[in-house]
């Protein structure tokens, strides 16, 4: 084999090395070592997702909604943002904050006024309740953070943060894909 591939310990074939077995045996003129570490990337996301939406949803939040909480937590006091500034912060669209928004204000989590400074703009907050329950389920999501990592060692978990920095600082820096960068 020309190309090196990072194999699972001797006698243990994971799912994604059973299928780059597969892939090897029905196109052999393709190099499947993507799929050892893309293939893991995926299947961790989503294993790791399933892992941190059971927390919001012990706190009736879903993954969204938690997201828009903190995003509001992180501002500092008084809590509030426009909704396009959590939009940003939260990486959707502003209709998706929207129906979060929404969502979050029947639930009296957030309150929505108009912009002192601009009486077109309006302006998303905490309510004390919001600050209650975000401040609770972020302490329970970080101890399972740590319960997730836990199954690193500490040297482990600082390689990988350096790994997973560096590969994403050089995708996000070479453009969108096919733009021939």
């Amino acid at each position: 084999m020309e190309h090196s591939e990072q194999q699972p310990a001797a006698g243990h074939s994971d799912h994604v090395a059973r299928i780059q077995a597969q892939w090897r045996r029905e196109r052999p003129d393709l190099d499947v070592s993507p799929l050892a570490v893309i293939g893991r990337l995926h299947r961790l996301a989503g294993r790791l997702t399933a892992e941190l939406t059971l927390v919001y949803q012990r706190y009736g939040l879903s993954e969204g909604e938690f997201d828009a909480l903190a995003a509001l937590r992180r501002a500092g006091a008084p809590y509030e943002r426009a909704p396009g500034e959590l939009a940003a912060h939260t990486m959707v669209t502003t209709g998706a904050m929207t129906k979060r928004i929404d969502r979050l204000e029947r639930a009296g989590l957030v309150t929505r006024r108009t912009a002192e400074d601009d009486r077109r703009g309006r302006v998303v907050a905490l309510t004390d309740a919001g600050l209650r329950l975000i401040d609770e389920a972020f302490t329970t999501h970080i101890r399972n953070e740590h319960r997730l990592l836990a199954h690193l060692a500490p040297e482990e978990a600082a390689a990988l943060q350096t790994l997973l920095t560096a590969w994403q600082t050089r995708l996000d820096g070479a453009g969108e894909p096919g733009d021939g960068r």
